[in-house]
């Protein structure tokens, strides 16, 4: 015997039904990060963090082998981020840690020799809704040779707790401050200026810890020499310089307005310097 149910009990049946279908389909879909997609050299994820309008992008790298920072140096390919095919994004902001000096047989590079995050910051196109984040990248790892890599990661973003935001915290705290060149600090850029084809740069850092510094020109085309460091100036200043080389073809430096970034005892600045 078939009974016969009216109309309405059967769409609440129905809808019964999907709400609880959605409510144990959810922490299947609602993640912590994306699969790893890589190989043993190396991999990348995409992790969540507190907010939709937070997240990171978490490169790993198995002992030995190194990858690029925004300017790689002598030598390296800097890697490329692409959040295109993301729905309900309106833009994504990488924010880049502090690098490394990373000296080897074919020159001296800018990268990262560990495992490393990179903050991002998105904005949805609807705030009310959840994210999708997509991301495409295109990087290089070495060791004692380079290869290239690739990644491919997928990241719903809905707000809910991740027990990986610190880690997106923690490489917050590694990108670089904003500074003005002449502040005073424990980390500082205190003087920079040319002297002909050279620029010297001297750097205020906490005693006892190694200093680097990195010179970037105003366009991607730029590849400046990574500075090296000459002597202590005085007042127990790090001196650095490096000579205006590696500009595109018919550049003149004049005018030209160059970001210095310098590193040490756990702390990153970066200033703006123009060439005069």
């Amino acid at each position: 015997m078939t009974v016969m149910l009216p109309r309405l009990c059967r769409a609440l049946i129905i809808g019964t039904n999907l709400v609880f279908l959605l409510a144990v389909m959810r922490p299947a879909l609602a993640a912590d990060s994306s699969p790893w997609d890589g190989g043993p050299a190396t991999a990348v994820r995409l992790i969540a963090g507190a907010t939709i309008e937070r997240a990171g992008v978490e490169i790993k790298l198995a002992p030995g082998w190194k990858t690029y920072w925004r300017y790689p140096g002598d030598s390296g390919v800097p890697p490329r981020f692409d959040f295109s095919a993301s729905l309900n994004v309106k833009s994504v902001t990488l924010r880049w840690p502090a690098p490394q000096r990373l000296a080897d047989e074919g020159g001296t590079s800018i990268g990262y020799k560990h495992d490393v995050v990179f903050p991002l910051d998105v904005v949805p196109q609807d705030a009310a809704k959840p994210v999708l984040l997509r991301l495409k990248i295109d990087y290089a790892v070495c060791e004692k040779i380079c290869v290239p890599a690739d990644g491919r990661a997928e990241l719903a973003l809905d707000g809910a707790p991740s027990a990986l935001a610190a880690r997106i915290g923690a490489g917050d705290a590694m990108v670089p401050k904003r500074a003005a060149l002449g502040d005073a600090g424990t980390l500082a850029i205190h003087a920079a200026r040319r002297e002909g084809s050279k620029v010297l740069v001297d750097v205020a850092a906490p005693a006892g810890t190694e200093v680097e510094l990195f010179a970037e020109g105003p366009t991607p085309d730029w590849a400046l020499p990574v500075p090296a460091r000459i002597a202590d100036a005085a007042g127990g200043l790090h001196r650095f310089a490096f000579d205006l080389d590696g500009l595109p073809p018919n550049t003149k430096p004049d005018g030209a307005t160059l970001t210095l970034t310098t590193v040490a005892g756990g702390q990153a600045i970066e200033v703006s310097f123009r060439l005069d």
